[in-house]
């Protein structure tokens, strides 16, 4: 295996690095009441990943059993316990976890605790997934067409 192509063509190296302070409120949501923050998204990391920390309240439950085609997904646990499916089984993870699904993988998450969990989700190759997580509430009120083709366009495919 061996390293990808150069992107940088300098000779001298460049100020690009995005500093965020842990200070920063989330982009979506409320902390301690279930919050997205947003670290590094497509447009950040020019489409190489997308990096999440998501904040998940008690009894929030999560997405059933599904599979993207064009990104993979990893979970690593912060606080808390957050059920994981891996496509084989449910697993109770806690801090320090991690759960890798690469494209075609079936899984799923979900909070069933009465405590708040914290995670970070990645995806690679970067989406862009801020869109996905802040109209997903609207689905509630779509018709079954634009459910469809909403989650067409996010590369989820759910089986149940």
């Amino acid at each position: 295996m061996s390293y990808p192509p150069q992107v940088y063509m300098g000779e001298t190296g460049e100020i690009s690095a995005k500093y965020r302070p842990v200070s920063t409120p989330p982009e979506l949501g409320r902390p301690g009441k279930g919050a997205y923050y947003y670290l590094a998204t497509t447009a950040t990391t020019r489409g190489e990943f997308g990096l999440y920390r998501v904040e998940m309240t008690a009894r929030a439950g999560g997405p059933k059993t599904h599979f993207h085609k064009s990104i993979s997904e990893s979970f690593f646990i912060l606080s808390g316990t957050v059920r994981l499916y891996d496509g084989a089984q449910w697993v109770d993870a806690r801090q320090g976890d991690f759960l890798h699904v690469p494209q075609g993988g079936l899984h799923a998450f979900r909070n069933d605790s009465d405590e708040l969990a914290e995670m970070l989700l990645l995806f690679t190759p970067g989406a862009p997934r801020e869109e996905y997580f802040e109209k997903l509430p609207e689905m509630g009120d779509a018709t079954d067409e634009e459910r469809a083709q909403f989650f067409v366009k996010h590369d989820s495919y759910f089986v149940e």
